[in-house]
């Protein structure tokens, strides 16, 4: 596999480049109007929005998917410091200046939607609306995050926790980066997670690798040419840089310590796949949104879905997106709906 693979870029999207405080952030945008920002996930790249992109321009949007810092074509600083989340909110920040804009929509997909919903709250300024996808907005806690993360598995460690030392994941993943995120996508995908035990995944025997407990299907949605762009560029790149947001944990509960329990007030969105265990960990913080995310719009729960919603469900997605995006002065639904 060539170290190069194109790029499956939607037709009529472009590419580009935009300067920010500490290097570059790559992007790739498609349509004209109001500005919508699409933040991914790990382990993910501006592709996971190849579906979103032409459906948002369509529907009369700047659709704009990035690189999130060490990922990709971006920027990618050695010192783990900085991935804290301030740096990733002076990125999106600085995203919007670039492109000539003074306010955006932003939505994310797992940790994009961490950072999303950080940018939200730090800059209501610039980022009027907030969509997150897979995973909750929490409020920063009493407890530090390392601490809460070593309490979970019992015998076994939590992948989290299995992430937090430099160099300890690369050594499984970079030997067989294709192989390897072909599994973790399988493994969390609605379609080819296992049908029990889904949760033995997220944690490591002693001792084991994270990829030990992988399924070996491939997604129905996932292409080989996809794969193998998604490969090409984490080989390139390597993992290190997507690892260290994880490795920015503590220093992000740090940072936030005057926003404590703060919630977010911006219209916004919440769509998981109902397969996600995000929602099942987290399903404290779906309960507590009226108080923490108070201006939520629409959220829904797609039945047979995994963690990798917008590339599992992509008309849904979409549906939702434009609808939202298109009514975001309306009333708040009472309760999540469930697509088939």
């Amino acid at each position: 596999m060539s170290q190069e693979a194109s790029p499956p870029t939607p037709a009529g999207a472009r590419h580009r480049t935009v300067d920010v405080p500490d290097g570059r952030i790559h992007l790739v945008e498609q349509g004209t109007g109001p500005l919508v920002l699409l933040v991914h996930g790990f382990p993910e790249l501006w592709h996971s929005w190849r579906h979103q992109l032409p459906a948002l321009a369509a529907a009369g949007y700047r659709a704009v998917a990035v690189d999130v810092r060490g990922y990709g074509r971006s920027s990618a600083p050695d010192a783990v410091e900085a991935y804290r989340i301030g740096a990733h909110v002076e990125d999106n920040v600085a995203i919007v200046r670039a492109l000539g804009e003074e306010t955006a929509v932003i939505v994310g997909h797992d940790w994009g939607s961490t950072i999303a919903a950080q940018s939200a709250l730090l800059r209501p300024d610039v980022f009027t609306a907030l969509g997150l996808l897979g995973v909750p907005y929490a409020p920063r806690g009493g407890m530090r995050p390392t601490d809460a993360f070593a309490m979970i598995g019992g015998d076994e460690e939590f992948y989290v926790s299995y992430f937090q030392e430099p160099g300890r994941a690369e050594a499984e993943i970079e030997p067989d980066v294709r192989g390897w995120l072909a599994g973790f996508y399988a493994t969390l995908a609605g379609d080819t997670m296992p049908t029990t035990g889904e949760g033995a995944v997220f944690f490591v025997p002693k001792g084991g690798r994270l990829s030990d407990r992988f399924v070996k299907e491939r997604p129905s949605w996932l292409t080989d040419e996809e794969l193998d762009f998604c490969a090409a560029e984490f080989e390139r790149t390597g993992l290190t840089g997507a690892l260290n947001r994880y490795r920015s944990m503590d220093r992000d509960w740090e940072d936030m310590a005057d926003f404590d329990g703060a919630p977010i007030t911006q219209p916004s969105l919440f769509v998981a796949g109902e397969r996600d265990a995000s929602i099942a960990w987290l399903a404290d913080a779906i309960k507590a949104f009226p108080s923490t995310l108070p201006g939520l719009v629409s959220s829904h729960l797609v039945e047979g879905s995994g963690h990798w919603v917008q590339q599992e469900r992509p008309d849904e997605v979409n549906r939702f997106l434009t609808d939202w995006l298109h009514a975001l002065n309306g009333p708040t639904p009472p309760a999540p709906t469930r697509t088939r």
